[in-house]
């Protein structure tokens, strides 16, 4: 992607991200952008960092490992890990990641806890719903919210946020809206919500951190 198009595509979705804050109220400065690289190369991540996106998303770890050393040489990259993380990638995924979304059970917290203590580096950490109830999901139900949160500041991980994935082809705004209440409910500040098709809906529902790809990278072949 050359970067004059790199530096349009951000500008339309900073752009939209910004608009949608304000209708709610909030400051367009409330919103991490977080640009999902995932199955997209070097070469074409580059031009998005050229054109001042610092904030990146990756769903796995192994993939993350390969690209990401090298293009973090950049000043003031970020890297968050946005997919499912087994337990046994626990260490590499701290040692790499600056947050982890996708925190939702008990044994992940527990090896999350080991590998913080011994790496010596404490990511951010979001607590994953499963909203919609969905078995395919991961996400921890939310009756066993209170549950894992208690473990996971017991356990003095940093927890900041919560994150959620609606289920397809429904509106997503009941979906954010339970989300934003349980995080109310819990006394945390963060969102992880929103992505390229409903990012804007997001926004307005309060989310902190929109997760998006297709709209900054295009459409992946």
């Amino acid at each position: 992607m050359p970067i004059d198009e790199a530096s349009t595509r951000l500008a339309e979705v900073r752009e939209k991200i910004a608009r949608a804050a304000q209708l709610a109220g909030r400051v367009p400065e409330s919103v991490e952008l977080i640009a999902i690289s995932k199955m997209h190369d070097a070469a074409a991540i580059q031009p998005l960092i050229e054109a001042g996106q610092r904030v990146f998303g990756e769903n796995r770890v192994q993939e993350a490992a390969a690209k990401w050393p090298e293009l973090r040489e950049t000043t003031g990259v970020s890297l968050h890990l946005v997919g499912q993380l087994q337990s046994n990638k626990a260490e590499e995924a701290v040692a790499l990641f600056d947050a982890i979304h996708s925190v939702d059970r008990p044994s992940l917290v527990q090896a999350l806890a080991r590998a913080t203590d011994k790496v010596g580096k404490r990511p951010l950490c979001f607590l994953q719903v499963n909203v919609g109830d969905e078995p395919q999901k991961g996400g921890c139900a939310v009756a066993d919210l209170s549950a894992l949160l208690g473990e996971a500041r017991a356990a003095e991980l940093p927890v900041g946020g919560l994150m959620c994935v609606p289920p397809l082809e429904v509106e997503a705004a009941p979906y954010f809206a339970l989300l934003a209440k349980l995080a109310r409910d819990h006394g945390i500040a963060d969102l992880s919500m929103g992505m390229s098709g409903d990012y804007e809906t997001a926004v307005t529902i309060g989310a902190t951190h929109v997760r998006v790809g297709t709209a900054l990278f295009g459409e992946r072949e």
